[in-house]
């Protein structure tokens, strides 16, 4: 079992690449919210890796500072 959640970088993410379950659970947002961003590209930009979908974490809290920077403009 991956114990790199307890390992985390500044601002609580962890220092690995996150999942889309790791998305949904860091913004309470269902699973299938998380792929209809992907779909629209309106979340926070994800990679594959073969088959799987992964998130940086710094992409993720770049994503996240420019939603928060658009929401108090």
């Amino acid at each position: 079992m991956a114990t790199a959640i307890t390992t985390t970088l500044r601002a609580g993410l962890p220092d690995r690449y996150l999942t889309p379950e790791d998305i949904a659970a860091l913004f309470s947002v269902p699973l299938e919210t998380v792929y209809v961003w992907r779909k629209k590209r309106t979340g926070p930009p994800g990679f594959r890796i073969g088959k799987h979908l992964r998130y940086d974490p710094e992409a993720v809290q770049a994503w996240t500072a420019n939603l928060a920077a658009h929401d108090a403009a």
